[in-house]
């Protein structure tokens, strides 16, 4: 669906993506009802025929396989890829690579591009962001990191407990977020690392058992014992660790919000084809003016989440940081799509909560996007700080004028 607000590029590509996602990626999903696993075949399979359609990895540059087109030009297409879980890794936008090979694209060297980036484009390596720690370490806090890396000679040794990296169980190449320098601020302190899976010393514990487990790619809990990269797998410069992983994460939101936003999309759609099909009580479904309503406010709330999110967008690719409207876009898009898609399932009734439709998976994997990637609360947090600052106590001298 076009927005008033989108480029013509944005448009052409979106409209792309949308006729793939029509007769490529939906027809194979439906043929493949409950969740089913894709084999790694079907998703090479997929990926030739996103490269066939011109819709293949948009947002990476051509030198590295990519399409070269800008931030704000591609994000209407991760809107489309998000309508089904197959879209997003057929159009090789699927977090957490998309993210990943952003930051190797943003401040990785020539060696680091040559033998990470192109190769993560080109669906021949699969990664994961290894930051979150257990308890006492890291976690809506990230100051509290207790993952170390210290220099030795011309290497350096990692040692650290994380979990929830996404896709760690298949990576072939983990991000891993550590603290370099005990003296200073974790803000300047922290740095970024290259580290292969298969490196002595990585140590996958498990698998975490997590709700809609079944049907995403895993979160893994991982030890680094003594780990050992070479200096060359420092990504970018020491002590840029945190200025890095918010060059990472801004976008990221961004896209995982289109994604969640094209879920809602599907979710709606689905309910009120089955509504409108569906007869009780003397008539459709469609008819009855509670359902209407309630669709109808599912709409709006929608438009806005698209709206807002474009904007932020629109202040990222004119250079701003956009902590705030990020924030906000993150906030309010899981609650939306999360509404969106528990309206779709009651709409539904039991083939809602079967599993012949997506509707149950979609309910299982919109919950936790109120945690991953900033729990609410962090970002209400940033709102919040931003909202009190320089409020102006001109605003208090009506109050102080009627008490004299």
């Amino acid at each position: 669906m076009a927005h008033v607000s989108d480029p013509p590029a944005a448009e052409d590509l979106a409209a792309t993506a949308h006729e793939f996602m029509e007769a490529v990626v939906l027809p194979d999903e439906r043929d493949r009802p409950g969740g089913a696993s894709v084999s790694r075949g079907k998703v090479k399979e997929l990926r030739q025929a996103a490269r066939d359609y011109g819709i293949y990895a948009p947002q990476i540059d051509e030198a590295h396989g990519g399409m070269g087109l800008d931030f704000r030009t591609v994000l209407p297409a991760f809107e489309e890829a998000g309508r089904s879980r197959l879209g997003a890794t057929a159009m090789r936008v699927d977090a957490p690579d998309e993210g990943n090979m952003h930051l190797i694209e943003l401040a990785g060297d020539d060696l680091q591009k040559e033998q990470y980036l192109e190769p993560l484009v080109a669906g021949e390596l699969r990664s994961g962001f290894s930051m979150t720690e257990p308890a006492p370490g890291a976690g809506s806090d990230p100051k509290m990191i207790r993952t170390t890396a210290e220099r030795d000679g011309d290497e350096w040794v990692i040692d650290g407990h994380k979990w929830w990296t996404t896709q760690g169980l298949e990576a072939d190449l983990l991000l891993v977020f550590a603290r370099t320098d005990q003296d200073v601020h974790p803000y300047e302190g922290c740095s970024v690392f290259l580290v292969p899976a298969d490196a002595p010393g990585v140590n996958v514990i498990r698998n975490i058992p997590h709700l809609g487990g079944e049907t995403d790619i895993g979160h893994a809990e991982i030890k680094y014992e003594g780990v050992r990269v070479p200096e060359e797998h420092l990504l970018g410069a020491e002590g840029e660790g945190f200025s890095l992983v918010q060059q990472r994460l801004g976008p990221a939101r961004l896209t995982h919000c289109m994604r969640y936003s094209g879920m809602a999309m599907r979710a709606l759609d689905i309910a009120k084809a089955y509504v409108r099909d569906r007869e009780a009580f003397g008539g459709t479904l469609a008819e009855k003016g509670a359902i209407r309503h309630r669709v109808a406010d599912a709409e709006t709330r929608l438009h806005a989440v698209r709206t807002m999110v474009r904007n932020a967008a629109d202040l990222i690719a004119a250079g701003e940081e956009a902590r705030v409207e990020v924030a906000m876009s993150k906030v309010f898009t899981a609650e939306v799509v999360g509404d969106a898609v528990d309206l779709a399932v009651q709409c539904c009734g039991g083939n809602g909560i079967a599993r012949d439709l997506p509707l149950a998976e979609f309910y299982e994997r919109v919950r936790p996007f109120r945690i991953v990637d900033g729990a609410d609360e962090v970002h209400r947090r940033t709102i919040a700080r931003a909202a009190f600052e320089d409020v102006p106590m001109e605003e208090l001298a009506p109050v102080v004028r009627y008490g004299e």
